[in-house]
C-alpha cells in the first residue's frame, strides 16, 4: 500500500510505479466520498486530463469511480489545460474539478489536481480532508462499471472545455488589437495542453512544439530558460517581438522579449500590476508567495494597493482570492492569476494580457519594463535547483532552522523571513531564499540583486556556504 500525499499542488508520482490505475482509483474514491459528504443535492464533477502518457486511461478510471457513486461526470473532450478544467468547474457549478496532470514535472510523472466550484485550487484544509479519506485499497471492480450505461443514464457527458475557454478569451480581450497591431507573436507549448487554444486564437503566431508528444522529447515542460533555449534561439533570429511559453498543463508562464532574453515571473507580475492599475484603472489587493521580489511591495505602495505575502503554493493565494477583492495573485514559479478571470494560474491568460498591453500601448516589452523600473528600480533574479543528497538537504534545512547562517560570502544577513523556507535579506535590496521543493526532490535557492552578475554571485556564495 502506497501512502498518497498531496504536495504543494496536487499528488504527483511516476507513471507505472506509484501513479497506477489502482492508486488513481483510491484517490478517486476519496474524492467521491468527500463530494458526497460535503455537498448536498445533485453531485457533479468536471474531469479532464492533459497531454501526458495514459491520460485517457486514468480519466476513464476516475470516471468509473465517480459514476459508481452516482456522481454526474462532465468529461472533457480531448486533452485540456488546468485553467480549462477550473473554468469548467466554475461554469457548470461542479462540486469538484479534477485534472490529471503533473504540470511541469518530467514526462515520467503524472498527477492529480483538485479544483473547487470557485474555479481555482481546492483550499488547503479541504485538500487535507480528501487526503485523509484515501483508503488503503478500494473495493471496486472497475471492469464491471459500464460507462456506456452511465451515458444513457445521464451520469456521464462530454464537455467541450476548449470551446468554452476560447469563447471566454474572445469576450475578455481586445483580440482584434492583438491580432492586427503589427507586432509578431511567438508561442512554445512545450508539447503541453495549451497548443490547440493558442493555434485557434492566434493562427498567425510562430508556433513551436505545438504537437502531441507525451514524451515531451525527454524534457520537463517547465517554462524556465534552461528548458527553452530552442525557443530563445528562434526569437533571436528575428521576426518575433514577444515570445510566450507555457508548461505541460498551461497554468505557468514563461516570457521572452524580442531579443530572445528570458523575462522572469517577478517582472511579469510587476508588468501586470502596472497595466491593470495605471492603464485599465483596476483596483484590489495584491497577494504573492514569499519567494516573490519585494519590488512588488514597492509598486503596491506606489499605487496605494494592499499587499500580502503567503506560503508557496497557489492554493494559499486562491483561498484569499475567493474571499477578498484581489487584483493579482502570483508566484515566482510562473503561476499568476488576475481579476476578471478565475482565481487560478493561467499562463495563456497572462500572456494575452501582456500582449494586449503591448498592442494597446504600441510599446515593446523592454519599454514597458522601463516604465516599471522608473517606479521600483532595476533588478535581476536567478534560481538554482540543487539536486543534492537527502542527507545534505536535511543538514542545510536544520542549519537554516537553527539560524546558523549569518552571512553568505561577503553578504551579512540583516533579517530572515520564515513564512515558507528561509529568505535572507542583505543590504542593497538583495536577498537569498533557501527552500525544499514541495513537488520535486530538490533544494531551491533563489536570489535577487541589482544585476544578473550580482544574483549569480549570491547563488555561488550560497553553494559554497552550504557545501553543495
Amino acid at each position: 500500500m502506497t501512502k498518497i500525499k498531496f504536495g504543494t499542488d496536487g499528488w504527483r508520482a511516476i507513471i507505472a510505479e506509484d501513479f497506477t490505475v489502482e492508486n488513481v482509483a483510491r484517490v478517486s474514491v476519496a474524492v467521491a466520498d468527500w463530494v458526497l459528504k460535503k455537498h448536498p443535492g445533485n453531485k457533479r464533477i468536471v474531469l479532464g486530463h492533459d497531454c501526458r502518457f495514459a491520460g485517457e486511461l486514468f480519466a476513464d478510471t476516475c470516471a468509473r469511480v465517480f459514476v459508481s457513486r452516482g456522481i454526474e461526470v462532465h468529461l472533457a473532450k480531448g486533452f485540456v489545460s488546468t485553467p480549462m478544467v477550473s473554468l469548467g468547474a466554475q461554469r457548470v457549478k461542479a462540486d469538484m474539478g479534477v485534472i490529471l496532470t503533473a504540470s511541469h514535472n518530467p514526462p515520467s510523472y503524472n498527477g492529480y489536481k483538485l479544483k473547487g466550484i470557485h474555479g481555482g485550487p481546492l483550499v488547503p484544509e479541504e485538500v487535507q480532508e480528501v487526503e485523509d479519506m484515501i483508503p488503503d485499497a478500494h473495493d471496486l471492480d472497475l471492469s464491471t462499471i459500464d460507462l456506456g450505461k452511465a451515458r444513457k443514464d445521464g451520469l456521464l457527458c462530454t464537455i467541450d472545455l476548449e470551446d468554452m475557454y476560447v469563447e471566454h478569451v474572445e469576450k475578455s480581450f481586445d483580440m482584434k488589437a492583438i491580432r492586427t497591431c503589427g507586432m509578431r507573436w511567438g508561442y512554445d507549448a512545450m508539447y503541453g495542453a495549451g497548443q490547440n487554444v493558442v493555434r485557434r486564437l492566434l493562427p498567425q503566431a510562430t508556433l513551436l512544439h505545438c504537437n502531441y508528444d507525451p514524451s515531451f522529447q525527454g524534457q520537463a515542460p517547465e517554462p524556465i530558460h534552461k528548458n527553452l533555449t530552442e525557443f530563445s534561439e528562434l526569437i533571436k533570429k528575428g521576426g518575433i517581438d514577444c515570445g510566450l511559453a507555457t508548461d505541460g498543463d498551461a497554468d505557468r508562464i514563461g516570457l521572452y522579449n524580442g531579443r530572445g532574453e528570458f523575462i522572469d515571473s517577478h517582472h511579469i507580475i510587476l508588468l501586470l500590476i502596472h497595466y491593470l492599475v495605471k492603464y485599465k484603472k483596476f483596483t484590489g489587493k495584491v497577494v504573492v508567495a514569499v519567494s516573490t521580489t519585494p519590488k512588488v511591495k514597492k509598486l503596491c505602495e506606489h499605487y496605494g494597493l494592499e499587499y500580502q505575502v503567503t506560503k508557496i503554493g497557489f492554493k494559499w493565494i486562491c483561498g484569499i482570492m475567493i474571499t477578498e477583492d484581489v487584483l493579482l495573485g502570483g508566484e515566482e514559479s510562473g503561476g499568476i492569476a488576475i481579476k476578471g478571470h478565475i482565481p487560478e494560474r493561467d499562463g495563456i491568460w497572462m500572456g494575452l494580457t501582456i500582449w494586449e498591453f503591448m498592442a494597446m500601448s504600441g510599446k515593446t516589452l523592454d519599454e514597458l519594463i522601463a516604465e516599471v523600473y522608473a517606479i521600483v528600480g532595476a533588478f535581476a533574479y536567478e534560481r538554482n535547483d540543487l539536486h543534492i543528497s537527502e542527507a545534505l538537504k536535511q543538514d542545510v534545512l536544520t542549519a537554516c532552522k537553527e539560524n546558523r547562517y549569518t552571512a553568505f560570502g561577503d553578504l551579512a544577513v540583516r533579517s530572515v523571513e520564515t513564512i515558507d523556507g528561509y529568505k535572507y535579506h542583505f543590504d542593497g535590496e538583495q536577498w537569498l531564499m533557501i527552500r525544499a521543493s514541495g513537488t520535486e526532490p530538490v533544494l531551491r535557492c533563489y536570489a535577487e540583486s541589482g544585476t544578473m552578475e550580482g544574483a549569480r554571485a549570491i547563488l555561488a556564495a550560497c553553494q559554497r556556504t552550504i557545501g553543495a
